[in-house]
C-alpha cells in the first residue's frame, strides 16, 4: 500500500503548516486564547480562506470533497501548534451530521456558512451520566404540530459558548441506552427556550452546558430519520476519534520534538544531560511510541469511512488504545525529562499534556477501548 502523500494532499499540509509557523506560535496562541470567543475570528476566517472548512463536505454541497486523508492532516497540524479554534466541533463532528444524515435542502441551506466561516455548529450530544455510551440520550423530543419539542440538557459541548447554531440529538421513543429512537435536530443558538453557559475547558477549549425547555424545532429542521439517527451517530463518532487520534500525533510529535531540543541544551556535571545513555534510551522510547502511534492514527483515518459498523468500531477501538497509550508515555517523559518547567504554564510542554489527557479521555479513554476491542474478539480479519 502507498502511503505517501498525493500532490493534492501535500498542497494541503504545506498550506497548513505555512500559516500555524507564521501565525500560530506558542505565544500567539496564548492571546488567541484571551480573545472574547476564546479563539481568533481572524484564523479562523483564514482557514476559510484556505478552504480548510470545506474539506469534508462534497462538491455538490459546495465544498472540496476530499477524504478522511485530509482531515488526518490538518488535525495532525493543529495538534503540534495545539489550536483552539473550534475546527473539530463545527466541521468534523457536526459536518458529518448533515453529511450523514441531512438532506441535499438542508445541506444546500446550511453548509455555505460553515465553509465561508460565517456561522459555526456544535454538536450537542452528552449528558450527565452518557458517559462513553452514546445511545444513554434521555433527552426527549416530542412531536407537535409542524414539529418537535426538546426538553432536557446536555453537557459538555464543544465550543457551544460560541456556536451559531447546533446539531442536537434527541430520544424520540425507547429508553436510554436503545440505539433505535434517536434523533437530530438542527436549530439556531438563539432559539427560544434554550440557554447555555459557557466556560473554559482544562486543555485551554471552551465548551457549555444547555438548557432546553420546550424548545420548538420545525419537521424541516429535523436531520434525516427523527427515530434512526443512530448508524448516523457512529459515524460522526468514528470520524471524531479518527480526527482526535491525529490531533493527537500531532501534539506527541512536538512533544518529542521539544523534549530533545531541550535535552541538548540542558547541562548537568558541565554535560548537555543527553550525553547520558539513559536520557537517550527514553527519547528513543519516545520516539517509538510516536510512530506507533502515526500508523494507528493513519489506520484509523483508513477505517473511518467502513460501512460495516463492527469494523469500523473494532479498528477505531484499537487506535484509540495506542494513542491513549502513546500520548500517556510520551507526556509523562517529557515532563520527567524537563523536570520543574514541564509543569508550568508558561512553558508549551504543560499544554500539550493537558491537550493529551483530554483527547483519551474524549469518547472513550484506552481501557474503555480496550475492553471493546477484547469483546469484538480482537482486531478485525479483513484483507
Amino acid at each position: 500500500m502507498d502511503f505517501d502523500l498525493s500532490e493534492e494532499q501535500s498542497l494541503v499540509k504545506d498550506s497548513v503548516t505555512r500559516l500555524l509557523r507564521a501565525e500560530y506560535g506558542f505565544e500567539a496562541r496564548e492571546k488567541h486564547r484571551a480573545e472574547a470567543v476564546g479563539f481568533s475570528e481572524k484564523i479562523w476566517q483564514s482557514f476559510a480562506e484556505l478552504g480548510l472548512l470545506a474539506i469534508l463536505f462534497d462538491e455538490e454541497d459546495g465544498g472540496l470533497g476530499a477524504g478522511p486523508v485530509q482531515t488526518m492532516i490538518v488535525m495532525e497540524a493543529f495538534g503540534r501548534a495545539l489550536v483552539v479554534e473550534p475546527y473539530l466541533a463545527s466541521v468534523v463532528m457536526a459536518g458529518a451530521a448533515l453529511r450523514h444524515a441531512a438532506t441535499a435542502e438542508q445541506r444546500a441551506a446550511i453548509v455555505p456558512g460553515l465553509v465561508e466561516g460565517s456561522s459555526r455548529l456544535a454538536f450537542a450530544f452528552a449528558e450527565r451520566g452518557t458517559r462513553y455510551d452514546l445511545a444513554r440520550i434521555a433527552m426527549t423530543a416530542r412531536p407537535d404540530a409542524g414539529g418537535y419539542r426538546l426538553d432536557g440538557e446536555k453537557t459538555l459541548v464543544l465550543h457551544g459558548d460560541t456556536a451559531t447554531g447546533f446539531v442536537v440529538a434527541a430520544r424520540t421513543a425507547g429508553a436510554p441506552g436503545e440505539a433505535a429512537g434517536l434523533g437530530l435536530f438542527h436549530l439556531p443558538a438563539d432559539a427560544e427556550g434554550l440557554t447555555r453557559r459557557g466556560f473554559e475547558t482544562q486543555d485551554g477549549m471552551r465548551a457549555a452546558e444547555l438548557s432546553f425547555a420546550n424548545v420548538f424545532v420545525s419537521q424541516d429542521a429535523v436531520l434525516g430519520d427523527p427515530q434512526g439517527a443512530w448508524p448516523a451517530i457512529a459515524r460522526i463518532e468514528a470520524e471524531t476519534i479518527a480526527a482526535l487520534c491525529a490531533e493527537a500525533v500531532g501534539s506527541m510529535e512536538r512533544m518529542v520534538e521539544l523534549t530533545v531540543a531541550y535535552i541538548k541544551e540542558r547541562k548537568q556535571f558541565g554535560v548537555p544531560i543527553a550525553a547520558f545513555q539513559v536520557l537517550q534510551h527514553r527519547a528513543s522510547e519516545m520516539y517509538m511510541a510516536l510512530e506507533q502511534a502515526r500508523s494507528m492514527a493513519i489506520f484509523a483515518a483508513m477505517n473511518a469511512g467502513e460501512e460495516d459498523e463492527a469494523a469500523r468500531r473494532a479498528a477505531i477501538s484499537a487506535a484509540k488504545v495506542q494513542i491513549g497509550r502513546s500520548g500517556r508515555f510520551i507526556g509523562q517523559n517529557a515532563v520527567q525529562l524537563h523536570g520543574g518547567v514541564g509543569v508550568t504554564m508558561e512553558y508549551e510542554i504543560a499544554h500539550h499534556f493537558k491537550r493529551q489527557a483530554m483527547i483519551d479521555l474524549a469518547f472513550g479513554d484506552a481501557d474503555h477501548h480496550l475492553k471493546l476491542v477484547a469483546d469484538a474478539g480482537g482486531m478485525d480479519e479483513r484483507d
